[in-house]
């Protein structure tokens, strides 16, 4: 994980707002308050205080919205103290003793602690579904009343259940910039974090899971989840679907990490999204060992070291090689493929490196999963996309069969993708991809594959809404010519140079026009050094 930077006085870009990229302004508060706990607990157990906070706030926020529209309503019948109307609208039922708003009153009180243990309690007992994943141990004698109350006031600040936060999925971005700090502050590596909503809406796109089995076996806060539902919601009265209002569509996935699972079962269960979330060490412990998915995915941790491997050297997984114990990219490559339907896609996030890696037999993993024709699309994406680590990343797409009757013959065929250009920067250090640039590679993809329902953008676009190679961005490449570039999958390797924009002038205007440039500059450069020789002789070196 890539270090964060130290607590300090807000910058302007810290003070920038941005629609899902960059920071939001208020983060480096709520960390240097969080932070302030340290005297007191480690960062593992402190990410609990916080991060639970900041979803007690999330369905408060929701809860206190609905129970205004509901209020103004009464004349016609509404109830705003029915938990069944907050149930229909999968809100959550947020007590009177769990209240936000009662809690920010009691802040300062030193029983605050065991206020908010009393709160979180109340909302499970009134909704099911977030049985067991609250934290409730705020009245331990170890934290610090007086910084908790800190908190609660500095939360308090935060509009994220509404929504406009929802909009702005302020949430997300949020618990992204707090996952990133946590992590540093654990010293975990690089990887294990929010993914950036744009590039989760990349894979989405690309993939378009209307109906069928959606996995993601590392699947953090459920980001993928998300992504996948509002895809299905922006085109079900569209082309994608059939005009359906819903998709059929189910949910399946895993988390290690216990703290990220509960917040996954949150996130999940805020958005009234029914998935079966396992908790458990995916390589060690599969809880869906006999799940094959009609779409994968994933954001895995990258260059993983420590995911001991030499503990499952002949797993039945590893139909492709034995992945390295001391890097776990091409062991999650294995996983997904192991998990894929006969007709399956997968979607990841992976580091570079697994493009062209030859370490400890990686390249012969990669040789046999290019051979066996699984390899669907790369795409190289820009730098600075993640809000926490500068590790540059591509994305992989894998298809179980390349002959699909409703899509084109793609057999012995693979898209490459160079979109290192694009993206647009929302700060100094950190680049965001715009909804023009997922409609293109998305779109690029889909002409590729002769998706007749989701129509091609203008690059990679040929006649008829056909696909067509892009010198500098798209290439469509035979097996023959990975073979040749050794079964490295650097979309760079195969797209070639941009092609040169087109000059209608004259060749013989141009060449008048470069040569009178070029006599004034030699002219002047002549007067330069007549100025120069001048002043060397006024100082006695002249000649």
């Amino acid at each position: 994980m890539a270090r964060a930077a130290k607590n300090g006085s807000k910058t302007a870009d810290d003070k920038k707002k941005n629609g899902n990229g960059g920071p939001l302004g208020f983060e480096a508060q709520l960390w240097a308050a969080a932070d302030a706990l340290r005297n007191n607990m480690d960062a593992a157990e402190y990410k609990h205080v916080v991060l639970g906070l900041i979803f007690l706030k999330y369905i408060s926020d929701a809860f206190e919205a609905k129970h205004a529209e509901l209020d103004a309503q009464r004349a016609q019948g509404a109830d705003p103290e029915d938990p069944d109307e907050y149930r229909a609208q999968n809100i959550f039922w947020v007590p009177p003793e769990a209240r936000w708003s009662y809690l920010k009153s009691m802040a300062p009180q030193p029983t605050i602690g065991q206020l908010v243990d009393a709160a979180m309690e109340a909302i499970e007992r009134d909704n099911v579904i977030l049985k067991g994943v609250l934290p409730k141990d705020y009245a331990r004698p170890g934290l610090d009343k007086q910084r908790l109350g800190q908190i609660i006031n500095l939360v308090s600040d935060i509009a994220l259940g509404d929504d406009a936060a929802r909009a702005k999925d302020t949430l997300g971005r949020v618990y992204e910039y707090f996952l990133a700090r946590f992590a540093s502050a654990e010293g975990k590596s690089g990887g294990q974090f929010y993914t950036p909503s744009h590039v989760v809406r990349v894979l989405v796109e690309m993939l378009a899971p209307y109906k069928g089995r959606v996995y993601d076996p590392c699947c953090g806060s459920g980001g993928m989840f998300v992504q996948s539902e509002a895809f299905i919601r922006a085109h079900a009265n569209g082309n994608g679907n059939g005009g359906k209002a819903k998709a059929d569509i189910s949910v399946w996935g895993q988390e290690s990490n216990y703290t990220t699972w509960r917040l996954a079962k949150m996130n999940l269960a805020i958005r009234g999204i029914e998935a079966q979330i396992a908790h458990g060490d995916t390589f060690h412990a599969d809880r869906h060992p006999d799940l094959k998915a009609d779409y994968v995915l994933a954001n895995p941790p990258f260059n993983d070291s420590d995911w001991r491997g030499d503990l499952l050297k002949d797993d039945k997984r590893w139909a492709f090689g034995t992945p390295p114990s001391g890097n776990a990219n091409y062991a999650w490559v294995q996983h997904f493929i192991h998990h894929l339907a006969p007709t399956g896609l997968a979607g990841f996030v992976l580091a570079n490196g697994s493009m062209s890696s030859n370490q400890s037999g990686e390249g012969e993993i990669r040789k046999a999963i290019v051979e066996a024709d699984l390899v669907d699309c790369m795409v190289a994406l820009p730098g600075q996309l993640f809000y926490s680590t500068q590790i540059p990343v591509c994305l992989w797409f894998l298809a179980r069969t390349k002959k699909n009757g409703r899509f084109r013959d793609r057999r012995g065929e693979t898209l490459f993708i160079d979109a290192r250009k694009m993206g647009t920067l929302t700060d100094r250090v950190h680049r965001e991809l715009t909804a023009k640039d997922i409609e293109t590679i998305a779109g690029t993809y889909h002409a590729w594959r002769g998706d007749p329902l989701l129509p091609p953008p203008p690059a990679g676009e040929g006649r008829g809404g056909g696909y067509l190679d892009v010198p500098g961005f798209c290439k469509s490449a035979t097996l023959d010519d990975i073979r040749k570039h050794g079964h490295v999958l650097t979309p760079g390797r195969y797209v070639g140079a941009a092609a040169a924009e087109e000059d209608d002038e004259p060749f013989e205007d141009k060449m008048a026009r470069l040569a009178k440039t070029l006599r004034e500059q030699l002219e002047e450069g002549r007067k330069l050094d007549a100025a120069i020789a001048a002043n060397l002789r006024e100082l006695g070196y002249g000649g």
